[in-house]
């Protein structure tokens, strides 16, 4: 009998290809689980300071910084950046030497490399005039899907004393990132450990991180509401020293006004913001931030010029 039903024969059914799970994504490093949320609070301003950026070649660049405040005296620091020929990313240049000096002889200097495709390794160093006061080394290996990271602060084999910080992360999910750090001090008649744990969630609007441990709790969450508005809210709690602060943020941006500002306000009756303000065809950038602390009854503002 023929196949009055018009179905077709079992071997001529189409087959579903099976489906092809995409890996997960690198977690990133543990010092950027909070970036998002960060980047949304306007930076504090006090004084008037003056900044001019010099690009002297592909590799190299300067900047010279004047800062006059009624806090203190004026200052001048001297930034430099040497930027090799490895580009990772639009933000990661490999290798990387960054210095910066004031006018007190004292300097802050790091030096970023890249010991292989996976393995990276930075140095920092930090001198009070003619005394050393930090140096660090960090070590970071990243895989396919996860971050480890190993930290020497300080290290001092004659005094026996060092602090080494320990940071894993690993990606669950397409979303979804875990970790912890561990953090181990050591000197004469004192040693301890503390360990906090971290996640973070991920969404294509907004990103949830926590991070928990002895020492306290870290939460914040990031949304983009759209292309021009950003919000972020954070808590900080710590067991220590007994405080707790609830902070809200949000970034606003103009194009076409150019123009980005920037507020906050926070559980210790602090109310800032600052507004940045780009001249084209000029290369010069106005900034204009006040802050107010209504529990100390302090205020304070500040204006800036960046030019380059």
């Amino acid at each position: 009998m023929g196949n009055t039903l018009g179905l077709a024969p079992m071997g001529a059914l189409p087959r579903r290809s099976p489906r092809r799970e995409e890996p997960l994504p690198n977690p990133g490093s543990f010092d950027e689980l909070h970036r998002l949320c960060k980047d949304v609070f306007p930076a504090q301003m006090e004084g008037v300071k003056l900044v001019v950026n010099k690009v002297l070649s592909s590799h190299f660049q300067v900047a010279h910084t004047v800062h006059m405040s009624a806090l203190g005296l004026p200052g001048y620091h001297l930034h430099a950046a040497y930027a090799g020929d490895w580009q990772l990313s639009p933000a990661e240049v490999f290798p990387t030497v960054v210095g910066d000096m004031d006018s007190s002889g004292s300097l802050n200097a790091q030096v970023l490399l890249l010991l292989a495709e996976r393995l990276r390794a930075k140095a920092v160093f930090q001198t009070q005039q003619a005394k050393f006061l930090t140096w660090q080394f960090d070590g970071e290996y990243r895989g396919d899907d996860y971050t480890a990271t190993l930290t020497l602060g300080n290290p001092d084999l004659i005094g026996e004393s060092v602090i080494m910080v320990a940071h894993f992360l690993q990606s669950l999910t397409q979303r979804l990132v875990l970790g912890g750090e561990l953090v181990y001090h050591r000197r004469p008649g004192e040693e301890g450990a503390i360990l906090t744990l971290a996640g973070k969630y991920s969404a294509v609007h907004w990103v949830a991180t926590l991070n928990v441990g002895s020492g306290g709790a870290h939460a914040s969450y990031y949304h983009r509401a759209n292309e021009q508005v950003q919000v972020g809210v954070e808590f900080e709690a710590n067991t220590r020293v007994q405080d707790t602060t609830f902070s809200f943020g949000y970034h606003l941006t103009l194009p076409q006004a150019n123009m980005v500002f920037r507020g906050l306000v926070d559980s210790n009756w602090c109310v800032g913001a600052v507004l940045e303000k780009k001249m084209p065809p000029l290369p010069v950038t106005l900034a204009l931030g006040a802050f107010l602390n209504h529990w100390r009854n302090r205020f304070h503002c500040g204006f800036s010029i960046t030019v380059g």
